[in-house]
């Protein structure tokens, strides 16, 4: 008997848009935990997909395990900020008539839409990686406008309103803390 609440029963049908999950986690006070552990297998497959390029290109097996490890804290941080950020702009400025919404309900939604970021790992084949790495991104993308409307109990296009302009404030949030901490951007 499949397990419908499962890990990675939850993960394949958040990544095959299946709107009932997106309601499923939203409601489930308990999937908190297991919408991280998504952020951080998705990550670490991404990791693992750069860092299989990194040594492939001769960047050793420390750069590796350093940018995997960076990699979970940033993906989580992220998260964290990405899922407040949303929270903020969908529940005030750019709420719905019929918006009601926590930021714990977000950070599940918006946890189980990086779901498709594990196709990431393929990152490192040569030619193809880049174009699975986008198309994951993509993919994402579509999930968190999902996840986010559902969370948010908005229209598609209000979803898409939020997650553009919460998009735009993180970068410039992240922009900003680069400058602040004297990271090289470029």
């Amino acid at each position: 008997m499949k397990d419908s609440s499962s890990l990675i029963s939850r993960m394949v049908r958040a990544a095959k848009l299946e709107v009932n999950l997106y309601e499923e986690v939203e409601a489930d006070t308990k999937a908190t935990m297991p919408a991280m552990w998504v952020v951080v297998i998705a990550s670490v497959a991404a990791g693992i997909g750069a860092g299989i390029a990194g040594i492939i290109a001769g960047h050793g097996a420390m750069a590796f395990v350093w940018g995997l490890l960076g990699g979970v804290a940033v993906a989580l941080v992220g998260w964290l900020a990405w899922a407040g950020i949303t929270y903020l702009l969908g529940t005030t400025v750019l709420k719905g008539p019929k918006t009601s919404a926590t930021w714990g309900e977000l950070l599940r939604t918006i946890g189980f839409a990086q779901s498709p970021g594990v196709l990431k790992v393929l990152s490192f084949i040569p030619y193809l990686g880049g174009l699975i790495s986008f198309a994951a991104s993509i993919w994402m993308l579509i999930a968190t406008v999902i996840g986010v409307r559902q969370a948010l109990d908005v229209s598609t296009g209000r979803a898409i309103a939020v997650c553009i302009v919460g998009w735009l404030i993180y970068f410039l949030l992240g922009l900003l803390l680069a400058l602040l901490l004297g990271t090289r951007l470029f």
